[in-house]
């Protein structure tokens, strides 16, 4: 099949589009035929290899963790899906060879959920990583009640933009950090904005001066120390970025695979509580360009890669 992959970890040009060895589907998988696969932060890290000491790669590795896509051939021991029908994955395993970004993925039960009715195939892709992260840090890790104040750092970002929304679902009052031009599109999201850099801390003061309960953040560094000092009494901080935040009373989070936890998004997508805005496509061959767009760290929502097959049009 055709694959993006890389043999040697590097900068973007290391990604080559070939011939990969097929899938082995396992008892129990699912073989999926992608239509889709979003580009995410964690993509480059591990392709230049900052993830060796935690996930050990077996090359060639074929990167990317989501997908939208339809199952083509359940495993033996599959009784969830049947052929044809439309699928989200969160698809990681504990190492790193055998990724979305490719026209087949052998995609384990625990990674699966069905796909939003509402969704495009590019949305879809969007959802699985940065919803879970998203939900499992609202809802499990920082416990996220009716009435509280959030604080999103990167709000307007791939995770930060479905945190947003989650967090206004749960009946928050969301700050959310963002440049000035990607303002409006947080207000969209039901957060209220406000410009991250020097003066966060007073910015944020202004327009909650009783701190905040809660802070979600994707960014690390200095707006760590910042988001400590913004807390209110009893408040929460938990960073994405960031293993520093432990120093700061905070958590470190790293999301899973959970297939309720996906089942739960898909159906708050289905619902309109949660959209995925998608900034930009690219078609497989052209993967290398995804990564180093999104490598840049500007992207609003998500950058997703398309695969397209003949005679559909990749529709």
């Amino acid at each position: 099949m055709k694959a993006i992959s890389y043999s040697r970890y590097g900068g973007p040009e290391v990604l080559a589009f070939g011939e990969v060895r097929d899938p082995v589907v396992g008892p129990d998988a699912v073989l999926v035929k992608v239509r889709a696969a979003a580009v995410n932060p964690v993509d480059w890290k591990a392709r230049e290899g900052h993830l060796d000491g935690v996930l050990a790669p077996v090359f060639p590795v074929v990167p990317g963790w989501d997908v939208s896509g339809v199952v083509v051939r359940p495993g033996v021991a599959v009784s969830e899906f049947d052929v044809g029908d439309e699928v989200i994955g969160y698809v990681r395993e504990d190492f790193l060879s055998r990724g979305t970004f490719a026209e087949y993925v052998a995609a384990p039960l625990r990674t699966l959920a069905r796909k939003p009715r509402n969704l495009t195939w590019e949305e879809a892709a969007g959802l699985p990583l940065v919803g879970l992260t998203a939900y499992q840090v609202l809802v499990k890790v920082l416990q996220v009640k009716r009435g509280e104040t959030v604080l999103v750092h990167a709000a307007a970002g791939g995770v930060g933009s479905v945190a947003v929304q989650l967090a206004v679902h749960l009946g928050a009052r969301v700050i959310g950090t963002a440049s000035e031009p990607n303002h409006d599109f947080v207000r969209g999201l039901g957060g209220e904005p406000v410009t991250y850099g020097e003066g966060l801390g007073e910015r944020v003061r202004g327009v909650a001066p009783e701190g905040v309960d809660a802070v979600f953040d994707s960014v690390g560094g200095d707006a760590l120390k910042v988001s400590a000092n913004l807390l209110a009494p009893e408040g929460r901080l938990v960073s994405i970025a960031d293993t520093e935040v432990v120093n700061y009373g905070g958590r470190y989070y790293f999301v899973r695979p959970d297939a309720d936890d996906l089942r739960r998004l898909s159906e708050l997508a289905e619902q309109g509580a949660v959209s995925v805005h998608v900034d930009e496509t690219f078609p497989l061959e052209r993967a290398a360009e995804a990564h180093r767009l999104n490598e840049e760290g500007r992207t609003r929502g998500k950058i997703v890669v398309t695969v397209a097959w003949e005679g559909d049009g990749g529709e």
